[in-house]
């Protein structure tokens, strides 16, 4: 989840990029011309030296304990035997000239993280951003050093073991108390920095004990914001208060920041055997279940719930899969898989929502005469009160991850026709990319659309062009862009890459790269890469805006779907 004016791990694009353009190769040969780094600070015991956080949350009491009497355990039980997603690629007979294609395409998308990675280090090490046009750091996350932790997974996966190694050292050092601000926003605290440390332990084996001891200090920070009269958590996680128990739920929380913590949270709980983590979070999934029939647009939720009042979903009349929605609805069938099949509430909510989705949020654009082969679907909003729904057919680039969802889901749970939904979903995206300009769509823009036939399929309709209202710079159906920048944002290329390890189609390849090529002709600093003003111009006229995602991040809740 990202809110509108908050870009969300842009640079994952670049590592997404590498794994749909690499199948046969995960773990690249390790760079080795790295010898302006330096090497980690180690004890006399041979790790990494370990220097705890200041404050230890873990002993602060609760001023609303849970009831131990009644705290929900990790699901018991042999994990099931579900379903295949990933496409058997060993049958696959792929001749040397696609393979050295490959090579190179893969060498190029490595580069381009290696060089934002080696800049970061250089200009703003240990600050949580880089601004790539004045190269100097910035504290936009607390002060923790957000592309520090959230860049360790993709050095390990792009053989930067080096750059990886000294990383940890620096992170081994991290003091949760020392921030540069009296808050932080829990949901992009748990994804960026507790996301990033357990994917990074995760992929290097398990061999760095120091990323989970930093990980189960800053989850235990993060549990106390649980510490509600209503075990609801408070977003808004002010240091303070948060330390006297004086935390209060939103009364108008976005649906994807209470939604977003139970993947990072259940994986601490499997690797520590503490179920403390998982207990707070199951509270949330029994919330969700319980009121997902109950909305305005039954299966799904409104963008916005009040927390203080128990969850309650009465009064939001907005639904969507984008900004502030969106990856409440993308941890379900990821959580399904992380517990083994052993929670079936996940596997119904996630059905129940896709369900929904179809019906009513998804939409099939009118595109002119000449483009009928593109059977291509978006994602948009409604407004529903309950008894007319309405559709705005908006395109959000932040929705764009709904193309993986759907065929995952669809994979997962077997249900074909969802898995037809997300490669159409992710076509739409990616040919969205291809009609604008600069090669790349925009953050915010609205379409003209197909209405639903009699059975409320979503078929090709004639183009009517006094419909459209569109300018000159637009192309057809969209009638207007309300955000024409790009934020770097990866979530476009991640359903394409999700589409071609489920599909195995070599088409998803030559789409990713071609949406690489002009991201970064669009991006390019001589350092980095920039967020861009306008896609509404050529490539290489974008105004930089010298602002840049938090990092290379490729997250757990990703690679874990295909392990």
């Amino acid at each position: 989840m990202a809110v509108l004016s908050t870009p969300r791990r842009f640079q994952r694009l670049f590592i997404i990029a590498l794994l749909v353009l690499t199948t046969w190769y995960l773990f690249l040969t390790r760079y080795n011309n790295s010898s302006l780094l330096l090497l980690p600070t180690k004890d006399n015991t041979g790790k990494y030296k370990y220097i705890p956080s200041s404050y230890d949350w873990s002993k602060r009491p609760f001023k609303h304990p849970f009831n131990s009497s009644t705290l929900t355990h990790l699901p018991i039980g042999t994990p099931r035997q579900l379903p295949r997603i990933q496409h058997d690629f060993s049958k696959d007979q792929t001749n040397n000239l696609h393979t050295q294609l490959q090579r190179k395409r893969k060498n190029a998308v490595k580069q381009s993280a290696k060089k934002s990675y080696h800049s970061y280090r250089k200009y703003a090490f240990g600050h949580d951003e880089l601004s790539p046009l004045r190269l100097k750091g910035i504290q936009s996350f607390a002060g923790w050093g957000a592309t520090l932790v959230d860049s360790l997974d993709t050095l390990w996966i792009m053989g930067l073991k080096t750059e990886f190694l000294e990383a940890v050292s620096k992170v081994a050092t991290i003091d949760w108390a020392n921030t540069t601000a009296d808050s932080c926003n829990l949901f992009e605290t748990n994804i960026r920095y507790l996301g990033g440390l357990l994917s990074a332990y995760d992929l290097s084996n398990q061999e760095y004990k120091v990323l989970l001891n930093k990980a189960i200090e800053l989850a235990d920070m993060l549990y106390s914001a649980f510490d509600t009269p209503n075990h609801m958590p408070a977003n808004n996680f002010h240091f303070d208060k948060a330390k006297k128990g004086e935390l209060i739920p939103n009364q108008a929380e976005s649906s994807a920041a209470v939604g977003t913590l139970s993947l990072e949270f259940t994986r601490l709980s499997q690797l520590t055997g503490d179920s403390k983590y998982f207990n707070a979070i199951d509270g949330i999934k029994k919330s969700m279940e319980r009121t997902q029939d109950e909305t305005a647009l039954p299966g799904m939720w409104p963008v916005f719930v009040d927390l203080e009042n128990g969850f309650d979903v009465s009064r939001g009349n907005t639904f969507n899969m984008g900004a502030s929605a969106d990856s409440a609805y993308e941890y379900l069938s990821k959580m399904y898989l992380l517990l083994g099949g052993l929670d079936e509430e996940y596997k119904r909510m996630h059905l129940k929502a896709v369900d929904a989705a179809s019906k009513h949020v998804v939409f099939r654009p009118m595109v002119p005469d000449g483009e009928k082969t593109h059977d291509i679907l978006f994602s948009g909003t409604v407004m529903s009160n309950g008894r007319t729904v309405e559709l705005l057919t908006e395109v959000q680039h932040l929705g764009c991850f709904t193309g993986g969802m759907f065929a995952l889901g669809g994979k997962l749970f077997e249900v074909e026709e969802d898995v037809k939904i997300g490669e159409r979903l992710a076509r739409g995206c990616a040919w969205a990319y291809e009609v604008f300009p600069s090669g790349i769509m925009p953050e915010v823009s609205d379409v003209l659309a197909c209405d639903r036939d009699e059975k409320g399929e979503l078929n090709l309709c004639e183009w009517d062009e006094e419909k459209w209202t569109g300018g000159g710079r637009l192309p057809k159906p969209f009638f207007s862009v309300r955000n024409p920048q790009y934020l770097l944002r990866p979530e476009a290329i991640e359903s394409v890459f999700i589409l071609y390890r489920i599909t195995g189609e070599k088409e998803w390849l030559d789409v990713a790269w071609r949406m690489f090529e002009r991201v970064k002709k669009a991006t390019e600093t001589k350092h980095a890469h920039s967020a861009i003003s306008d896609v509404r111009v050529k490539a290489g006229d974008t105004i930089k805006t010298d602002s840049m995602e938090v990092s290379l991040s490729f997250h757990p809740k990703d690679f874990g779907t295909f392990c």
